[in-house]
């Protein structure tokens, strides 16, 4: 992974992020996905499923077509400053990545079993993302969608040369339906408990982005699906903006609770702060930050 050393100016785009859940007989597991090594933004690295919001997620027809109401929505996100249509719109882009990149769809046909394969059949023919819920009279299921986080690219960005305000939405994996990657974005789907997601990272086996890191430390807390579930409609979604700043010549992010950053509640368990070695995040304190 190489450091970012470009001051950004653009405002940060709004995108949409899915953590999808599974309960094992080993116990939670959470769903990632290699980025493609030629994508401009994190080629190689282990994601979570996600992307840009597009004007077409607010499109009448779309939102007409959500099991809830664009103004509960807009409830539900916790952000008042934004129009109604904009939130329901960040979760139909968390459900529309989810589909396109691991073909998990959060909803069901009017006769109550949703055909996946014939959805992707119309979208491979050129259809677009409303006309094919249209034709194949889809609702999308915003109740499985659970708010989690929001997280906010700084100006000074380590990993990437663009911005972006990104919701972070929690779900359970149906039970019905297989996640796989969709060989273009991505190319590789792993199933994995969180705390040996950061096993593997800290072995350099999987490559993660501090994002998908702080992610999973959060994750590790939780025994299950529903105990995730359950913090998740608790609380108001955090607010992380990272703020970056250089310690001895060594990049360092640090995140709300750590004693540089502007804001003095921690945002999520797990470190306050990552530091750049050797290409790569990880807390000043090692291995024992992520786990403990």
């Amino acid at each position: 992974m190489e450091l970012n050393t470009e001051i950004i100016t653009t405002p940060p785009a709004d995108a949409a992020t899915v953590v999808l859940l599974r309960d094992t007989a080993d116990g939670l597991q959470v769903l990632l996905l290699r980025r493609h090594q030629a994508s401009n933004v994190l080629g190689g690295a282990y994601v979570f499923p996600g992307g840009k919001l597009d004007a077409a997620d607010q499109h009448p027809e779309v939102l007409s077509r959500l099991s809830q109401s664009s103004d509960h929505l807009h409830e539900r996100l916790a952000e008042p400053e934004l129009p109604p249509t904009q939130a329901a719109g960040l979760f139909v882009a968390a459900m529309r990545e989810a589909f396109e990149e691991c073909r998990v769809l959060l909803g069901q046909a009017e006769n109550g079993s949703a055909d996946l394969s014939a959805l992707q059949a119309s979208l491979s023919a050129g259809q677009s993302w409303t006309q094919a819920l249209q034709a194949h009279a889809l609702t999308l299921q915003t109740e499985a969608l659970v708010p989690w986080t929001r997280w906010i690219t700084p100006k000074q960005a380590s990993v990437t040369n663009k911005r972006f305000d990104t919701r972070f939405f929690i779900t359970q994996v149906p039970a019905d339906q297989t996640a796989r990657h969709d060989e273009h974005e991505t190319t590789e789907t792993l199933w994995i408990g969180p705390r040996e997601a950061l096993l593997r990272y800290w072995d350099r086996e999987i490559e993660l982005a501090p994002p998908q890191i702080m992610s999973l430390v959060h994750l590790s807390r939780h025994a299950n699906a529903q105990s995730v579930l359950t913090e998740a409609k608790s609380r108001k979604p955090p607010v992380v903006q990272p703020e970056p700043f250089d310690q001895d010549g060594i990049r360092t992010i640090c995140y709300p609770g750590d004693p540089r950053h502007s804001i003095a509640l921690p945002a999520f368990p797990g470190p306050s702060r990552l530091m750049f070695k050797d290409k790569r995040f990880e807390p000043e304190s090692g291995l024992a930050a992520l786990l403990d």
